[in-house]
């Protein structure tokens, strides 16, 4: 799906504290495509009160989305590292609390 600014949204993270901030904020499917999670425990699953299906994080790759919502942000420079490569394609990270920014 593409965001009335044209951009492709993506998150990274089915933490219980991010899925909290999408159900608070009402953010499903109109505005994100997926959910990518390192848990194999999570991946095939859907975030609970919002129908986003959670695949594995090779998956930000292969579908290159202009932006992934971090809600695992207690983790960002460790996920941030680990996302190296998607970033390096250009790909950006929304990192909604303390502050957003966009890394």
């Amino acid at each position: 799906m593409v965001s009335s600014t044209g951009r492709r949204l993506a998150a990274y993270g089915a933490a219980a504290k991010g899925n909290t901030l999408l159900n608070y904020f009402g953010i499903g499917r109109e505005i994100l495509d997926f959910v990518v999670d390192r848990s194999t425990h999570k991946q095939g699953r859907y975030m609970p009160g919002v129908p986003l299906p959670i695949y594995p994080p090779e998956k930000l790759l292969e579908m290159m989305p202009d932006d992934a919502l971090l809600l695992t942000w207690s983790f960002a420079a460790e996920i941030l590292e680990q996302q190296a490569e998607y970033r390096r394609r250009g790909g950006k990270f929304v990192v909604p609390v303390p502050r957003v920014e966009v890394v």
